[in-house]
């Protein structure tokens, strides 16, 4: 058990796995518990989790820095960005990064029988290359080795071209600050860094967005009042973001709505300074230099580091390692240990 950031995490030494499956604090784990222990009960209606929703959906707006009434709720990154997707017009020029995560890119390469293309360039030039496009869709810290883009740049592109941007914040948001509001849409999904059950996820839409994103997925929650739209037509959606929303996974709710307001509460840049800073502390060890990301990918053999007890992940021909509330020094000391990095060479305090 680790007591961090004014929460107990039961995550092994050695964990450093988030960016593939986050460890829930302790009462986010017992939420979800005592939601099992109700639903084995039938002590539940559909109403009584109406809370829940609405606490992860003003966590997660909190934690963008957008306005709660832009959120919707979703259960996945690419159910969230078929909306986007599918508003765009025949032979739209979708941008994106080479090497991002294709729940960010499918959505819209699978628009390709209207003549829609997907351009892959690199991330640097990305800002730059705006302008020539409809549209842009990447994320925020590339899930393969924690790369950040330039937002400021990105801002600065969409500012002056006017071409809509979409943010894929799910290796950020609940280790970095952000603050998103001029983005178009800012989608994530929960069981990362926000330490949350699979099955949770969010879109945020700015207002000028809103009418080019086709709710193509729209049900009976997606409702202005949802119990009033179970039965009969015509299509009666909520005027807002909420028009996007998806019949909620309950009980992954349950559990962000403990996490989400609670990863919220925290300092952001005091979070930020821990969590990259352990990853600068490795890669500093190890004769790389700083990169300010909690995600590092390193040429190491990851048979090795799995036989000392490291928990991580290869991705794109690298293992990679990520670093959130719940870690320490001592897990970089066992990377380095596993690696044979001699400790004389490392960085001390």
């Amino acid at each position: 058990m680790r007591d961090a950031f004014g929460a107990e995490f039961e995550v092994p030494r050695g964990y450093l796995n988030t960016p593939s499956i986050g460890i829930p604090p302790g009462a986010v784990a017992d939420a979800v518990a005592a939601g099992v222990d109700r639903w084995r009960r039938g002590a539940d209606t559909p109403d009584d989790f109406d809370e829940a929703v609405a606490l992860s959906r003003q966590g997660y707006a909190d934690l963008v820095g957008v306005p709660v009434e832009r959120v919707a709720v979703g259960t996945a990154v690419s159910q969230l960005l078929a909306p986007v997707a599918a508003g765009l017009p025949d032979g739209a020029k979708v941008l994106v990064a080479g090497g991002e995560f294709t729940s960010t890119t499918f959505p819209f390469a699978a628009q390709a029988h209207r003549g829609v293309t997907v351009t892959e360039v690199d991330l640097a030039a990305l800002p730059s290359a705006l302008p020539d496009h409809d549209v842009a869709a990447v994320s925020v810290v590339q899930s393969a080795d924690g790369t950040r883009v330039d937002l400021d740049a990105l801002r600065e592109a969409r500012e002056r071209s006017g071409v809509p941007v979409a943010l894929d914040v799910t290796q950020a948001a609940g280790w970095t600050p952000l603050r998103l509001d001029w983005a178009d849409w800012v989608v994530a999904a929960g069981y990362k860094w926000l330490l949350s059950p699979r099955g949770a996820a969010w879109i945020a839409v700015h207002p000028r967005a809103l009418e080019r994103t086709v709710p193509v997925v729209a049900g009976w929650y997606a409702g202005e009042v949802p119990l009033e739209t179970v039965y009969d037509m015509p299509l009666r959606l909520a005027k807002g973001a909420r028009r996007l929303d998806l019949s909620p996974v309950w009980l992954a709710h349950l559990g962000a709505a403990v996490a989400l307001p609670y990863l919220a509460s925290l300092d952001p840049a005091a979070v930020h300074a821990h969590c990259a800073g352990l990853a600068d502390t490795l890669l500093t060890a190890l004769g790389l230099p700083a990169r300010g990301s909690a995600i590092v990918a390193l040429d190491a053999d990851a048979e090795k580091l799995a036989a000392a007890g490291v928990i991580a992940s290869t991705r794109a021909g690298k293992t990679r390692l990520g670093f959130h509330l719940y870690n320490t020094v001592a897990d970089v000391e066992q990377v380095l240990d596993a690696l044979g990095c001699d400790r004389r060479a490392r960085p001390r305090g």
